[in-house]
């Protein structure tokens, strides 16, 4: 990963600012989400899925592990690893059918628990919350260039 962003995430404000800028640049691929319970992980992949199109709820797939969506004919698939006790499951469940879907972004929750059974991401985004928990802290990593410029245009 050639570039790092980082920025301070005040309110969902701040969070959906940052999925809009993500939504230009990047739909289809592989997002990593890194952060503790609570950080911001769903909040950010609901704000992404809707700056992408999406009308609708969006749902953690905390307990069924993927919530696949087609927006405006582009297929999605948001994964939350976090109750995952072997990275084998994923392969139970068919993960390789998933990835081999053309085009499409994969959003990871939980990554970590996914093992080499997932894919290594083009962007990772690790959120942290603050210590009053207030605010939250993220730091992206990613090799566009486009990118990195959207996002001091946005944030600088």
């Amino acid at each position: 990963m050639q570039y790092s962003f980082n920025l301070a995430l005040n309110n969902e404000e701040d969070t959906q600012n940052l999925a809009q800028v993500l939504a230009q640049h990047f739909n289809s691929g592989v997002i990593h989400l890194i952060g503790d319970l609570g950080a911001g992980k769903t909040t950010l992949s609901r704000f992404l899925l809707q700056s992408l199109g999406h009308k609708g709820a969006v749902k953690s797939p905390t307990y069924t592990l993927v919530e696949p969506y087609n927006v405006q004919g582009k297929d999605i698939f948001h994964f939350d690893l976090y109750r995952l006790n072997d990275p084998y499951e994923l392969e139970l469940m068919g993960i390789r059918d998933y990835l081999e879907t053309e085009n499409a972004l994969f959003i990871f929750e939980w990554p970590s628990k996914g093992g080499d059974e997932i894919p290594a991401p083009e962007l990772m985004i690790n959120i942290e919350k603050s210590e009053d928990e207030m605010t939250r802290h993220a730091a992206l990593s990613f090799d566009d260039a486009a990118l990195k410029q959207a996002l001091e245009a946005r944030f600088a």
